[in-house]
């Protein structure tokens, strides 16, 4: 209901244009009534699709783009100036469209930006979140914050650097998707007694291939096709399948203090690195276990989400079907709205999906925005990279053959270098 109320009060607060403005000049020094001027790095089907939700629901205006890539770049540059021509704002402006590796610095540096959403691949995170904290900006940083040991300590310190008048969030916008948050809520309150065990999976298609231009060399392909590449990406169980072990973290509090895995690249045979399946046992504090498997490969349909049992029931947190707890004290997610529940999810490769996570996107943008406005800022850095470490950990069992703690995972200092000179994309 929270997320409900926030929601009507957001709309409450529209102007008659249909502009959501600030209320106060104090968020950013500037004068009353002025949208959060935003920046996207990085102009992908995920950046986008974020980026868009942030200038549908959310007083963020996008007036500033960037991207390694030219094409990329224009690809954005055409779909947000038609969709700040339709919401009735100018087109994003020539000088605030930036290309190439060092375009992150030029958003850093703008004055004319007051945000910045990082949607770039997961190598570079922790390098554009820094030159983004550093500069003042509020930060959107899509998960995982680093993947490895090494760009995970660094974010830990980055953190350290948040000043009071800035905001960092993470993208796991799952937690706030309006059923799933509510029933995780509930299950924290105590509703299933003591916590047993949990059970999550993440069966999704395989990625399709980004083709380079022609006479592209290999480092291009690599970075077009970053999914399929564990440096870049940190391997599906830490770029995709983080969003189910940070739930069942957010659920207990803790992280899993050690790990054991099998899994491997049996279906696939691009020229990518990254495993196609995970079997993960973690084991948190308590003595609470949780059975994680994953797949990402073929087109046999997707499912994904988390289940919880305990001493007085079981809660089942799906991103399609019935939310409910099953037990001594019933519970079914029933949407305001009236709408049913989504039986079959289809998967979405931007993550805009139109299951239970229908509002996940619209909430999350919502309560980022509501933090800037609102003078309430977030520092989400350390949780992001607990929920990192955490499918790393499962990560480097499954690639050791081994049971790895936590302590092991640190010491290690883990680190997966980019393996090519990323200066040549100028």
């Amino acid at each position: 209901m929270k997320a409900m109320d926030r929601r009507e009060f957001v709309k409450a607060g529209a102007a008659a244009s249909g502009l959501l403005l600030l209320k106060s000049k104090t968020a950013f020094g500037y004068e009353a009534n002025s949208a959060v001027r935003m920046g996207l790095l990085g102009c992908g089907n995920r950046g986008t699709s974020v980026a868009t939700a942030f200038a549908k629901n959310t007083a963020a205006r996008v007036v500033a783009l960037a991207d390694i890539f030219p094409d990329k770049l224009a690809l954005g540059k055409a779909h947000f100036d038609q969709l700040n021509a339709g919401l009735g704002h100018a087109a994003i402006e020539d000088r605030l469209t930036f290309h190439g590796y060092e375009a992150f610095m030029e958003l850093a540096h703008s004055k004319d930006i007051d945000m910045v959403q990082i949607s770039t691949p997961p190598w570079f995170h922790v390098e554009h979140l820094e030159a983004m904290v550093d500069a003042g900006k509020h930060v959107y940083c899509e998960k995982p914050v680093g993947v490895d040991v090494v760009q995970a300590k660094k974010a830990l310190e980055i953190a350290r650097r948040v000043k009071g008048t800035q905001s960092v969030d993470v993208g796991f916008e799952v937690r706030n998707a309006p059923p799933i948050n509510a029933v995780i809520e509930k299950v924290k309150a105590g509703a299933l007694g003591k916590i047993a065990s949990f059970t999550g999976n993440y069966y999704a298609p395989a990625s399709t291939e980004k083709m380079a231009p022609a006479g592209a060399s290999h480092d291009e392909w690599r970075l077009r096709n970053w999914l399929w590449d564990r440096a870049l990406s940190g391997d599906i169980l830490v770029e995709q399948n983080i969003h189910i072990i940070d739930l069942c973290n957010w659920v207990l509090g803790a992280h899993p203090l050690k790990a054991t895995a099998t899994g491997g690249r049996n279906i696939l045979t691009h020229p990518g690195d990254c495993w196609d399946n995970y079997q993960v046992i973690f084991t948190y504090p308590g003595d609470v276990h949780m059975s994680f498997a994953s797949t990402q490969f073929g087109n046999a349909g997707f499912s994904a989400g988390l289940l919880a049992f305990g001493a007085k029931g079981m809660a089942e947190a799906p991103y399609a079907g019935q939310v409910r707890i099953n037990g001594e004290s019933p519970w079914n997610w029933k949407d305001p709205s009236g709408a049913a529940a989504s039986t079959s999810g289809k998967f979405a490769a931007n993550g805009d999906f139109d299951d239970n996570l229908a509002l996940a996107d619209t909430e999350k943008t919502r309560s980022f925005i509501d933090s800037i406005t609102s003078g309430r800022f977030h520092n989400q850095i350390a949780d992001g990279v607990e929920s990192a470490q955490s499918c790393m950990l499962g990560r480097m069992a499954g690639l050791t053959g081994r049971e790895v703690t936590w302590e092991d995972l640190l010491a290690h200092g883990e680190t997966y270098p980019l393996g090519m000179n990323i200066n040549q994309f100028g």
